[in-house]
């Protein structure tokens, strides 16, 4: 039995309900065997608000989630960071900060969503301030969900301009941002998303990195047992 499944970068949108519908196969036949299901963020493509109940796939997810008798923790990720307690209680799921420390087995493992870590693109790492600022987030979540939709989509096409221009390595974590993180969790091995690359990066002193997938030409997982660790694909439904 698979003690823990971990997963990141699912970017559900109504725009690519495939890419929905392998979530939803996964949470029935595979999370509902494991005892612990860990979402690293990015779950949707954007979350602007737990007060928005009409979006889809929000409700549906909401529903599926709920109905699987697993243990799952959400992480917020840079396009759901939004998404709160009202949610959550509502997909029965938990929240975990970024990052957190989780035991499996006899290994304490760090868990994050892995912008924090991609420290080279100051212009991302200011953007990402101003955006987890509680203040602008208040401000933010005060609007019309019409203004918050527009101010989402426009963000959207800014990002995909953005990544489009910009260096792939300065998009990339660092090595130094990667060993601050193992030494202030105290930790040898650290599991996160984000940038896409998925890989089992294995760094001199007995230090482990996983980067999970994407799931946007199939799905991505992590598998944790009494076997180990094993990074793995899904193929389309």
């Amino acid at each position: 039995m698979e003690s823990a499944l971990f997963i990141s970068d699912l970017h559900l949108d109504p725009a690519r309900p495939h890419i929905t519908a392998l979530f939803f196969e996964f949470l029935k036949n595979r999370a509902a065997q494991a005892q612990a299901l860990f979402i690293l963020g990015d779950l949707f493509e954007a979350w602007i608000g737990d007060d928005d109940l009409t979006s889809e796939p929000g409700l549906s997810v909401a529903k599926a989630l709920r109905e699987v008798p697993t243990d799952v923790y959400f992480l917020h990720g840079n396009r759901d960071f939004l998404l709160g307690e009202a949610y959550a209680e509502r997909a029965g799921i938990t929240l975990i900060a970024d990052p957190t420390v989780i035991e499996l087995g006899n290994e304490r493992v760090l868990l994050l969503h892995g912008d924090t870590l991609c420290s080279a693109d100051r212009a991302y790492q200011r953007t990402r301030a101003q955006l987890r600022n509680p203040q602008w987030q208040a401000t933010f979540l005060a609007e019309s969900l019409d203004d918050r939709r527009e101010f989402a989509e426009r963000a959207r096409a800014a990002s995909r301009d953005y990544t489009g221009k910009a260096d792939a390595d300065v998009m990339d974590v660092t090595d130094a941002a990667v060993m601050r993180a193992f030494e202030r969790a105290g930790v040898s091995r650290m599991i996160h998303g984000h940038t896409h690359r998925p890989f089992v990066h294995q760094i001199d002193g007995g230090y482990q990195r996983i980067v999970l997938g994407d799931w946007y030409e199939q799905g991505s997982v992590l598998s944790y047992s009494s076997e180990g660790f094993d990074l793995q694909t899904l193929a389309l439904v």
